[in-house]
């Protein structure tokens, strides 16, 4: 059979070993590794590798103490470390997988008093400021990252990544932002660039010739006095000649205040900028961010972009992207979505990552799909997310499935996510949902809104209908200029040229988006009109890659006014990593934010508003349109009657807690209730 993805599934000769494809599951700090579980690390990884991918990266793994990126973050270089890895390594060969280890020294990002750096330049990012290393300093640097390489490769592992982008201590070292030094390491670039070439060097020494060294290369900073692209391809070639089988892509410092992985950024924004250096290394170039489909990753691999893809987040969402893409059955891979949410919102929280879409990343030996002892016969009723993710794991586990769904779609409030710019890979997510559907055998009855009598020949009933927009019981309300979210984005309802939107919330975001974009146009959809908006310029005209004019965002579609009770910073309780983003867009197109009001009534003017418990400093806020995003509650009606008359049921979703349509939780928990049955 012909393969729809030819470059994608061709093997990579590295000389002394072969790639069995051109796919590597990127690094990704999960916190398996400070579990100090190591049976359930080494599942994580094997399960990606029963799945296909060619090659994997650990996430970060510390050469010493003050590298780690937190104090007590796993390293490997202690005697007792070796052991613990190794049952990683051989459950990942005897799953017929290769893996590599990232050595990361987080330098003046380590969240550590320790902290160390090039200069005693404090990281915007980290309260620590660090200690400037000396002569002495600098050698004790290299030779804990090389004896971490002979370390691993004691461990088992087929390879290392030298973590030398993302703004980490070898980055560092490269930029004026944050080298400062006058001695060999630091002033010319031939100096500031001598650290990570001899770390390369020498590790090349101590490993032999026939292991696997990546050199990870920031090939666009997308900070102030960041590298040139001559810079960048001048360090390829050193760090070629040091030894490095494979060259990296990293895009963007940690500080850097330009999306890089967020969904709204376009799939494949950054490919451009790895094909720069195509051609001036002789060494395989891998290129990475937001390549989530093997459609995408075969585009860049066939037009010549990169000699492989680097995907991280997309082996959460479905660990076996590969075999799936192989075996004619893509349209089967779990999308990742790019949330951030179950991911690196964890990882920078101290939690466990985990996926959105599929809560069983990282928790492989907990949450195991096995055949039930018992099959019963379960009624979902709703095919929101919480529904559909408790119907679709039962079916796997082998019960008899039947969804009730009042609407003529499955999806949820999915649908209404899906038309907000940005957030285009929400139709992915309801596309792979009816896939799974359709793949197992499973009653789906649309348009049928389940009656308590309907349920009464099941084994397990699990209401999951959702959530209704909260009434705020604003006087004037009711007139033809006000509307709900639900009419805006269904499209049911237009809004003017003058909106307030009632509500920070998540809801309130994402309708504001909505509004400022002219109807159909996104620029995740559109990369030459997104690195405009966000001032991504081109690193051969500017060192960094930050445009010269810096951003130029285009004209809203409306003026809109953010209305929130709390006397707190707008979208304070966003995600941990995409907060602030959401507010930088909103802020680009104009968007007023106003908070700490008190709603006193609405009527043609606009909303009139009041401020603080004794409802001082009146104003009129004008608006010609009022979009009603103050929250939710509950949809419970037909769990209450079903509870009243003595039937157990399972409530979940935003059924069980309507805080923000929430489907990392809604998904969570239908995952887990299934597996309980």
């Amino acid at each position: 059979m012909t393969s729809s993805y030819p470059h994608m599934l061709a093997p990579l000769d590295l000389g002394f070993t072969t790639l069995k494809n051109r796919v590597m599951m990127g690094s990704m700090h999960t916190n398996l590794e400070e579990t100090k579980d190591w049976n359930r690390v080494a599942e994580f990884y094997a399960e990606r590798a029963r799945g296909g991918v060619g090659l994997m990266i650990t996430g970060g793994i510390a050469p010493n103490p003050e590298g780690g990126v937190f104090a007590q973050a796993a390293g490997l270089y202690r005697e007792e470390d070796i052991a613990h890895h190794r049952v990683v390594t051989e459950r990942v060969h005897e799953a017929d997988g290769k893996i590599a280890m990232q050595i990361l020294h987080a330098g003046r990002y380590a969240y550590n008093p320790e902290c160390v750096a090039p200069s005693a330049v404090k990281s915007p990012i980290s309260p620590f400021p660090p200690k400037e290393l000396d002569e002495e300093g600098i050698e004790k640097q290299i030779r804990d990252i090389v004896q971490t390489a002979v370390n691993a490769r004691e461990a088992g592992y087929d390879g290392v990544e030298i973590m030398g982008s993302e703004g980490y201590l070898l980055n560092q070292f490269l930029v004026t932002h944050t080298n400062k030094r006058t001695d060999r390491w630091g002033g010319a670039y031939e100096n500031r660039m001598r650290l990570p070439v001899e770390v390369v060097r020498r590790v090349r020494a101590a490993v032999g010739n026939d292991f696997i060294i990546i050199y990870r290369l920031s090939m666009i900073d997308l900070i102030p006095n960041g590298s040139t692209h001559d810079e960048v391809v001048q360090l390829a070639k050193a760090v070629e000649e040091a030894g490095a089988t494979l060259i990296n892509t990293g895009i963007g410092w940690h500080e850097a205040r330009i999306p890089t992985i967020a969904t709204s950024v376009p799939r494949a924004a950054f490919a451009w900028v790895t094909k720069k250096l195509m051609g001036k290394v002789s060494i395989p170039l891998i290129t990475s961010n937001r390549i989530n489909t093997p459609e995408v990753a075969e585009e860049v691999l066939s037009t010549g972009c990169a000699d492989m893809v680097s995907l991280a987040r997309p082996f959460l969402a479905d660990s076996h992207f590969v075999a799936k893409a192989q075996s004619g059955r893509a349209h089967h891979i779990a999308p990742c979505i790019a949330c951030n949410q179950a991911c690196l919102d964890h990882t920078f929280s101290g939690k466990i990552s985990s996926c959105l879409v599929n809560p069983r990343a990282c928790f492989e030996t907990e949450l195991v799909v096995k055949p039930a002892k018992i099959t019963k016969k379960v009624a979902v009723v709703g095919a929101g997310p919480a529904g559909l993710s408790t119907a679709i794991t039962a079916a796997e586990s082998g019960h008899q499935v039947t969804i009730f769904e009042k609407s003529d779609a499955i999806g949820g409030q999915l649908n209404l996510a899906k038309k907000v710019p940005g957030k285009e890979e929400f139709w992915g997510l309801v596309e792979w949902f009816q896939a799974r559907l359709e793949d197992l055998p499973i009653d789906l009855r649309l348009g049928q809104e389940a009656q308590a009598d309907d349920l009464i020949d099941f084994d397990e009933v699990i209401i999951a209908t959702g959530v209704r927009p909260r009434d705020p019981e604003i006087p004037g309300q009711g007139g033809g200029q006000v509307h709900s979210y639900i009419d805006i984005l269904n499209g049911t309802a237009k809004a003017g040229e003058n909106v307030a939107v009632i509500g920070a919330g998540g809801i309130g975001f994402d309708v504001s988006e909505f509004l400022v974009h002219r109807d159909g146009e996104s620029p995740t959809e559109n990369l030459p009109e997104w690195l405009r908006e966000w001032g991504v310029g081109d690193p051969e005209e500017t060192a960094g890659g930050l445009a010269k004019e810096g951003a130029q965002p285009s004209a809203a579609a409306r003026q809109v006014t953010l209305l929130q009770r709390k006397a707190e910073k707008h979208g304070k309780r966003l995600g941990k990593t995409t907060g602030w983003i959401h507010r930088a867009a909103l802020q680009m197109k104009g968007v007023n934010m106003v908070a700490g009001v008190n709603y006193e009534g609405i009527d043609e003017k606009g909303v009139s508003v009041s401020f603080g418990e004794a409802r001082e400093n009146p104003k009129v806020i004008p608006a010609d349109s009022v979009v009603l995003c103050a929250g939710q509650i509950s949809e419970r009606a037909l769990a209450d009657v079903l509870i009243q008359a003595g039937r157990p049921v399972h409530v979940i979703g935003g059924a069980d807690v309507a805080a923000e349509l929430d489907a990392k939780r809604a998904i969570d928990q239908g995952v887990r209730l299934a597996l309980g049955f």
